[in-house]
Parts: structure tokens; C-alpha cells; sequence
């Protein structure tokens, strides 16, 4: 295997759980967002990006948004069923620069324990709540179904099975 560095950013640890598999899974280093730079991971020929969904952005994704690196995989770790999330908009938000597009994404779906929650993110999760209240069902994201599902609760969708497709993808890549 090539010379891997799994990073991830994460609040609460749904992304730090994937990332440590993920990493695990390739024998890939593993490195916390907040402890490198771009220039520490020039050093690898393909960096694989995680982190939480918060306010349509992926956490931490300017650390390799903005730069061209040899080969980058992202995943985002949110509470909407990846299956009905529609990502768009926040891969466009996260890239918009044409020149330093992910050559793959995924998306796996992560947990929340409102319990553990910093009084910011209790506050902006109570906005959040009572903004999309207001909404009709017509109008309701996948992503606003489940803040209402959840609301108060502590749930945990990880899946170790979801990072199977992203493993095969690297392990199929030739750098």
C-alpha cells in the first residue's frame, strides 16, 4: 500500500470512529485535523479527509480544499441517512475551486448526544429545531427529518460496514 494519511476532524467522535477504522483498515497513518498543515501532508500520495456535517460545511475542510494534493478522498459524517442526503450543496461550498476537487467522496452517517453537546451547538440545535418546525413536509430536507428524529436523544448510527466502499476504492487505486 502506498504511503496513506487518514485526517479528520471531530467534535463529538462519530468522525474520529471512522476515521480510526478507515485507518486501521489500510494501515494508514492517522492524523488529527488540528495538529497539521498542508505541508505535512505533501508528504503523501493520497490523503483521505474526514469530517462532521455542521452548518451545510464539512469541519475543517479548508485544510485541503485549497490546495492541490496528489490524490484526496473525503468523507462527511452526518445524522441524515446518506442514502436520501442530497451533498451537493456542501461539496460545492467545501470546493469551490474547480482546480482542488476530491477524487472521491462518501458520506456515512454519524450520532448525536444531545447530553454532550457544548451550550453553543445545544442553542444553535434548539434554532435549528424550531426553524425547521416551521416547515412543511414538502419543504423538509433529509437532514431536517432527522434533526426532528432526534431532537433530545442520544443516537448512534455508525457502521463500521459503511467505510467498505471507500476501502475498496483505495485499495483499486494506483498512485
Amino acid at each position: 500500500m502506498n504511503n496513506i494519511a487518514v485526517v479528520y476532524q471531530s467534535h463529538y467522535g462519530t468522525t474520529q470512529k471512522y476515521a480510526e477504522w478507515i485507518a486501521e483498515s489500510l494501515e494508514a497513518d492517522l492524523l488529527n485535523r488540528k495538529k497539521v498543515s498542508v505541508s505535512d501532508l505533501s508528504q503523501y500520495d493520497m490523503i483521505i479527509y474526514g469530517g462532521g456535517l455542521y452548518a451545510g460545511s464539512i469541519l475543517g475542510v479548508d485544510l485541503v480544499s485549497k490546495s492541490k494534493l496528489k490524490h484526496l478522498v473525503i468523507f462527511a459524517v452526518g445524522l441524515a441517512d446518506p442514502k436520501i442526503m442530497d451533498y451537493s450543496e456542501i461539496m460545492t461550498k467545501g470546493f469551490p475551486n474547480q482546480a482542488y476537487q476530491p477524487n472521491q467522496v462518501y458520506h456515512f452517517r454519524g450520532g448525536i448526544d444531545y447530553q454532550k453537546l457544548s451550550f453553543l451547538h445545544r442553542g444553535l440545535m434548539a434554532l435549528l429545531k424550531k426553524t425547521v418546525e416551521k416547515k412543511s413536509d414538502s419543504e423538509m430536507s433529509a437532514e431536517s427529518k432527522a434533526i426532528l428524529e432526534t431532537n433530545g436523544e442520544k443516537v448512534d448510527f455508525t457502521d463500521k460496514k459503511m467505510i467498505s466502499p471507500l476501502i475498496s476504492y483505495v485499495k483499486n487505486v494506483k498512485l
